[in-house]
């Protein structure tokens, strides 16, 4: 309990959610767009990238007060691949297999997994920054 309280109840965490949620619309916004010329999971990617360099930036400067810096975005990118693997797992089986509408995909597989990509830039990407 004191580590859900320590990593999770705090400023930090509020702001990552705040940016989380600006980027889930955004780059569900952007795999939406970009699905009307692009085959779904595809346009999920690049809209996920898409969606990741401005995360980055936001959370660089907003969540963890640290300067852009090349190393560190691609500590940031390494911290979201476990995210992206069950969020793309998520639209082929939720729209590929099960047909549901691609915005709802879209929307509801950005929603998952913010806890643990959290602990990821903090404890890897962004480690001993506050």
């Amino acid at each position: 309990m004191d580590f859900i309280k320590e990593h999770f109840f705090n400023k930090s965490f509020f702001v990552f959610l705040v940016i989380g949620g600006i980027n889930t619309i955004g780059g569900t916004v952007y795999s939406y767009l970009y699905s009307l010329f692009l085959q779904a999971n595809i346009a999920f990617s690049v809209g996920y990238v898409t969606a990741l360099v401005i995360a980055y930036f936001l959370n660089s400067r907003f969540v963890f007060q640290t300067k852009p810096q090349i190393q560190k975005f691609i500590k940031f990118a390494v911290s979201y691949i476990p995210n992206f693997v069950i969020q793309n797992l998520l639209v082929l089986i939720l729209y590929n297999g099960l047909k549901w509408n691609r915005l709802v995909v879209y929307a509801l597989a950005a929603a998952i997994g913010m806890p643990i990509t959290f602990l990821l830039l903090k404890l890897y990407a962004f480690k001993g920054k506050r």
